[in-house]
């Protein structure tokens, strides 16, 4: 049995993946870290509370002492860490949050999987050769989508909120645990995610709230930004694909090819 720990399960993209993952892989123990902050709920996670490989523990990504605990205890072979605060608004209202879960936490699971898998730089132990540390990111990254073209893995960085900031900081963390260690890490950037389980202060979510009780429909700024959308569960099956097949030190885009304005209207 390979135990797989992943963080962040019981949010919106965590909770659909993990089904999937248990599901698809047989020989797969998943442990799953998450500190149930307002974002998660294991009512998420309700089909596989009871499922013999599943462990759930409820803890901070920053708590290293707990997150060595989990390594040693579960003998972890693999990690997909998709934990992370992740509202533009709120991390404008409070960044501090966003730069301690997002950039702090991502460097203390690296850091503490580095060492639990690797005897000195660019040489792993022998019975973790295969380990891989796969970042969940997103598009954000790379800033504002404009009317023509589409992010690439090739797009510059130019994120333009705390939240957004946060994410490429982290994501550079990663890069350079392969760069400097030869961690075996891959990164996804994934576009605006939509399907069950989302949380109601996204946009389809309130949307479709609002439309049902004959209320306005908020919308941010002028309703131009442009966004594209992908299906949590193809999503789930991008991050499968790259995690099992994805080149040691690349960073993948995943995305939807569905752009849209916020105020699109056929």
């Amino acid at each position: 049995m390979i135990s797989i720990l992943i963080t962040g399960g019981a949010g919106f993209i965590g909770s659909n993946f993990i089904p999937y993952f248990l599901d698809k892989y047989p020989d797969y123990r998943i442990i799953n870290l998450d500190l149930l902050t307002y974002a998660g709920s294991l009512e998420n996670l309700k089909e596989v509370e009871n499922h013999s490989r599943y462990r759930f523990i409820k803890g901070n990504i920053c708590n290293r002492e707990l997150v060595e605990y989990i390594f040693n205890e579960y003998d972890i072979r693999g990690m997909i860490h998709f934990a992370a605060e992740s509202h533009v608004d709120n991390s404008i209202k409070n960044p501090g949050v966003f730069v301690e879960t997002n950039v702090i936490g991502t460097y203390t699971l690296i850091d503490v999987a580095k060492n639990y898998w690797m005897e000195r730089p660019f040489v792993y132990k022998k019975e973790y050769k295969n380990c891989r540390f796969h970042h969940i990111s997103t598009d954000e990254v790379y800033g504002i989508l404009g009317e023509v073209g589409l992010f690439t893995e090739k797009t510059p960085c130019a994120p333009n909120s705390p939240y957004s900031a946060s994410k490429a900081a982290s994501d550079m963390i990663v890069r350079s645990y392969n760069k400097t260690y030869g961690l075996n890490t891959v990164i996804t950037n994934c576009s605006n995610n939509y399907g069950p389980k989302q949380h109601d202060e996204k946009l389809i979510p309130t949307i479709i709230r609002s439309a049902i009780r004959g209320r306005s429909i908020p919308i941010y700024g002028d309703g131009k930004n442009i966004r594209d959308w992908l299906y949590v569960l193809d999503h789930s099956e991008g991050i499968d694909l790259v995690y099992h097949k994805g080149r040691a030190g690349e960073t993948y885009n995943i995305g939807g090819e569905n752009e849209r304005t916020n105020i699109y209207c056929e």
